[in-house]
């Protein structure tokens, strides 16, 4: 079954939105996939990113040990406006830069989210249309220095005073099972990204450089990545940003973002 809606936005989309949607897909992804998809992202001796191929598809795969580095989440600068684009956040020590979950029409996180231990926007538990709402969904959160991706319904029994966490959904990986809802490898196919934990101290983020399902995608985690949680950010609308390396997946205006920097 195909479970996928038009990206980014939660529901439906307002009918510009979803015609600019089309238009990048139908316009901008053959070369976008030509100038990133299929070229190699350079490295440098900071870099954490590499390339991975896993059942015949190209991905970019970012190694996060939480001993050296620092996860970030963003979504408006000092002016108040929204950053939008991972080339916008702070460079200093930025090592990538990824969208960081689902967001509104109005580019406002979907679901839960935390920013130095505040809470901007509240979890969200309601039911409703399209994939974040797909059940099980998700939270990736830090507290205390250590990471986890649960459930909504498991975040929302453990309380956690997370210093960041994103919602998102859905779930691609839990304990070690992948979401029931998936096939095999659907119909349905888009340039995705998200992320899992290996260990409270070591994450995972990843994004295709060319279409695949969501069962691809989720057995990237499990079995390619060694994740046994794993929460899908988004598809279509997703990219990935290295300072020294170039970006993979489609250009336009994003919601929340993750920036991992040196310490």
């Amino acid at each position: 079954m195909s479970f996928d809606t038009p990206p980014c936005y939660v529901d439906n989309c307002a009918a510009r939105a979803l015609r600019r949607l089309r238009c990048w897909r139908g316009l901008i992804l053959p070369t976008i996939l030509l100038f990133t998809g299929q070229a190699s992202i350079a490295r440098t001796t900071d870099a954490i990113c590499d390339e991975r191929t896993f059942e015949g598809a190209r991905f970019t795969v970012c190694e996060v040990d939480l001993a050296r580095h620092d996860i970030r989440i963003f979504l408006k600068n000092a002016e108040g406006t929204n950053y939008s684009r991972p080339e916008a956040l702070p460079q200093k020590g930025l090592l990538f830069a990824t969208n960081a979950g689902m967001f509104r029409p109005d580019y406002e996180p979907a679901g839960l989210f935390i920013q130095n231990g505040q809470w901007l926007s509240p979890l969200v538990t309601r039911r409703g249309a399209g994939n974040f709402h797909l059940e099980p969904n998700g939270v990736f959160w830090i507290a205390n220095g250590r990471a986890a991706v649960s459930t909504t319904a498991e975040f929302a029994k453990l309380k956690p005073r997370a210093q960041l966490a994103t919602q998102s959904g859905p779930m691609l990986v839990m304990m070690g099972k992948l979401h029931p809802k998936f096939d095999i490898n659907g119909p349905s196919r888009y340039i995705r990204n998200g992320v899992g934990v290996r260990d409270s101290d070591h994450v995972v983020f990843a994004i295709s450089q060319t279409p695949v399902s969501f069962g691809v995608f989720a057995r990237l985690f499990r079995d390619g990545l060694s994740c046994a949680n794993a929460l899908y950010f988004d598809g279509s609308v997703s990219r990935l940003y290295q300072p020294a390396g170039g970006s993979v997946g489609l250009p336009g205006p994003l919601g929340p973002l993750i920036g991992v920097y040196a310490r």
